[in-house]
C-alpha cells in the first residue's frame, strides 16, 4: 500500500483513495491466493461537522448501492475510527465504483479496504488537527486484520491492501496474515466479465463439506506450482508458459461452482482448449485468463465470448493508495 500528499496542510482534511479490483483463488489457491488488477474504484472522504452525505457514481450497479450508513465504504470508515478509538465524525463520501458488483472481482474487498484506509488517514484530523504533509500508511497488518473480519476471509482484501500476488492465511494467534510478491512481468491478465451477477454465498453453498485426500493432494500440488511460476524473475515464465495451464487446474471449488454458471464454464473451456490458463475469478461468474506475454493475451482476447465484456488488464503492484487533497 502506498501513500502520497496533495494540497496544503491548513486546508480542510479530505482524502482520495484508489483501490484495485482483485481476483481470488486463481484455480487451486482456494481462499488463499489473490491477484491485484489494474482496474480501480476511487473514493473521496472528507470530514464534516455532523451528518452523512454519500454520492455514488460511474457503475451500472449503482442502483443497488446504499447511500446511507449501510454503505460498505461508510461502514469501513466508521470501523477505522472505532478501531483507533476516535469519536465518529460527520462524513462526506464520494464513490466512483468501476469494479462491477457480484462478478468475482473483489468489489466488497475494494469498498472495505478503501474505506478503512480513508478512515485511518483521516483519524488524525478527527479532533481538529490538520493532516501531516506526508502521512505514513496505515499499518498493513492492522488494515488486513480489520478488513478480513469485515469481509469474512482474507484472500481478496490481502491483494487489495498489498497489490501484486498474495498468499493469505489465518494464524491461530496472530490472525490474518499475508505474503506478497510482484508477479512475473510477462503475466497479462484478461478478465471476461458477464452482465449477470452471482451471489458469493450461493456459489459457496455449492461446495461439498468434505473432499477426498486425492483431490486435496492434487490441488495442493497445483497451488505450489502456481505460486512458484508467478513469482519467478522476468523471462522464466515466458519460457515455460505451458506450466500455468497445469498450475491452474483445480479440484477444490471450480468443479462445483461452474455448473451454476454454464456460460462461464463454456468460455473457460474454450480458453483452456487454446492453451490459455483460464480460471473462475473468485466465486465467479467472471473468467480470468492468465495469459503469458502479449501474443497469448491477444489470443485470449480473440476467443469468442458472447455476453462478456473483455478487459485486458495490468497487474496492480501498489495496492490501496491514499492521498490527501484539498477540502
Amino acid at each position: 500500500m502506498s501513500t502520497g500528499a496533495g494540497g496544503e496542510a491548513n486546508q480542510a482534511p479530505r482524502v482520495h483513495v484508489r483501490v484495485p479490483a482483485t481476483s481470488a483463488n486463481l484455480g487451486p489457491g482456494f481462499d488463499a491466493f489473490g491477484l491485484a488488477l489494474g482496474y480501480y474504484d476511487e473514493i473521496e472522504v472528507g470530514l464534516a461537522d455532523d451528518g452523512l452525505s454519500v454520492r455514488v457514481e460511474c457503475n451500472r450497479d449503482t442502483a443497488g448501492v446504499a447511500q446511507d450508513e449501510d454503505n460498505l465504504v461508510v461502514r469501513a470508515v466508521r470501523a477505522a475510527f472505532d478501531e483507533l478509538g476516535h469519536k465518529q465524525p460527520g462524513l462526506e463520501v464520494r464513490c466512483v465504483n468501476r469494479v462491477p458488483h457480484g462478478r468475482g472481482l473483489g468489489s466488497s474487498a475494494a469498498a472495505i479496504v478503501g474505506g478503512l484506509a480513508a478512515g485511518w488517514a483521516l483519524a488524525s484530523a478527527a479532533e481538529g488537527r490538520p493532516p501531516p504533509p506526508r502521512p505514513g500508511p496505515p499499518p498493513r497488518a492492522a488494515l488486513l486484520r480489520v478488513a478480513a473480519a469485515m469481509e469474512g476471509h482474507p484472500d481478496n482484501v490481502a491483494a487489495a491492501v498489498h497489490g501484486g500476488f498474495t498468499v493469505a492465511w489465518t494464524d491461530p494467534e496472530d490472525g490474518p496474515r499475508a505474503a506478497r510478491v510482484t508477479p512475473a512481468p510477462e503475466l497479462r491478465p484478461v478478465a471476461f466479465v458477464p452482465s449477470a451477477r452471482q451471489s458469493t454465498a450461493a456459489s459457496r453453498g455449492r461446495l461439498p463439506a468434505q473432499l477426498g485426500h486425492a483431490d486435496a493432494a492434487f490441488s495442493a500440488g497445483r497451488a505450489g506450482l502456481l505460486a512458484l511460476a508467478v513469482s519467478q524473475p522476468a523471462g522464466w515464465l515466458a519460457e515455460r508458459a505451458e506450466l500455468l495451464l497445469a498450475a491452474t487446474e483445480d479440484r477444490l471449488h471450480q468443479p462445483y461452482r461452474l455448473p451454476g454458471a454454464p456460460e462461464s464454464a463454456e468460455l473457460l473451456g474454450r480458453l483452456r482448449d487454446r492453451g490459455i490458463a483460464a480460471v473462475l475469478s473468485g466465486s465467479g461468474p467472471t473468467v480470468l485468463a492468465l495469459a503469458v506475454g502479449g501474443e497469448q493475451a491477444a489470443a485470449a482476447v480473440s476467443v469468442p465470448a458472447p455476453g462478456f465484456a473483455v478487459l485486458p488488464l495490468a497487474v496492480d503492484t501498489e495496492g490501496v493508495r491514499v492521498t490527501f487533497v484539498a477540502g
